[in-house]
């Protein structure tokens, strides 16, 4: 099956979205300077309202370890997401102290993809535009080893073709389940009904 995640959650409303239209993980900012940003107190509220079948993943960018450990201990957040340059070392010691899996955001240039190959991430995600819903050329993660989860330009009504096309390990949104700069409740339910249509017919091709 394929894993979905939607990203960019920012209010009780959209976790009640979220509970309804049954993703696995569900995304919520925590880097200062973005639109979606949350405080970890909301951050806390949403987690503990989340449906116990949906994980919660805290999303960083280049932010001081410690502040990342406080922030994730505080609101309790299941995975935490690195989206910015971190390196190894980081990505280590972030796993020591907090024990929770680690998704490991790259682009798409040539040295992006060999450090997606070699991270010790958890999970990969490949997203190009990190985070502006910039699509790319799906061909180039041919050959990559590594099981992915895709971001960039997804939307309920690309996802499905995606998914039969490349059959990742996961798929990621946060735009494209937006109408006028928030979260639509029957985009986010269609996004995650076609994810599963397009698992269901390849199931049955099988």
């Amino acid at each position: 099956m394929t894993m979905v995640k939607l990203c960019g959650l920012r209010s009780l409303d959209d976790i009640r979205s979220a509970n309804e239209a049954g993703p696995d993980m569900a995304g919520m900012i925590m880097a200062s300077g973005f639109r979606r940003t949350i405080t970890k107190e909301l951050a806390r509220e949403m987690v503990e309202g989340l449906s116990d079948s949906i994980l919660s993943v805290g999303v960083f960018v280049d932010q001081d370890i410690e502040e990342v450990i406080g922030i994730a201990d505080y609101a309790g957040f299941d995975m935490i997401q690195l989206h910015g340059s971190e390196d190894e070392g980081y990505i280590q010691a972030l796993r020591g102290r907090l024990g929770v899996p680690i998704i490991k955001s790259f682009g798409i240039t040539h040295d992006q993809i060999t450090a997606a190959q070699d991270t010790s991430a958890d999970l990969v995600l490949i997203d190009p535009g990190r985070g502006s819903g910039e699509t790319f050329d799906l061909s180039l993660l041919k050959g990559i080893g590594r099981s992915i989860f895709i971001a960039g330009g997804l939307t309920p009504d690309n996802v499905g073709e995606t998914v039969r096309m490349t059959r990742p390990y996961g798929v990621d949104t946060s735009s494209g389940i937006e109408s006028e700069g928030s979260k639509d409740s029957s985009k986010m339910i269609r996004f995650v009904a076609a994810v599963r249509a397009a698992d269901y017919e390849m199931e049955a091709e099988r």
